[in-house]
């Protein structure tokens, strides 16, 4: 039984965040969507609805808030962020 299945998300729930992963930037398609495939289902309430959020910004804000240009006062989405960078390392 798929992980998603087991927290409640439907398939086609977990597959919709997936498809929102897929942005215009290779690099940053393949961190978010390493976020969402090892991370976000296993993440707490508050992480998924961060991340959930910072899908919502434009891909050079999420860029900026990726490299540092840009900073956030939110403890709950520096942790993702945090996460994010990780997935950056090979």
């Amino acid at each position: 039984m798929p992980a998603w299945i087991l927290t409640g998300l439907s398939d086609s729930e977990f597959n919709r965040l997936r498809w929102r992963c897929r942005r215009g930037m290779r690099e940053l398609d393949a961190v978010l969507m390493r976020f969402a495939d090892r991370h976000y289902l296993a993440a707490g309430e508050a992480e998924q609805a961060a991340f959930r959020g910072l899908l919502s910004a434009p891909d050079p804000e999420i860029l900026d808030l990726l490299t540092g240009r840009l900073r956030t006062d939110d403890e709950v989405l520096n942790r993702v962020l945090g996460m994010l960078r990780d997935e950056r390392l090979p």
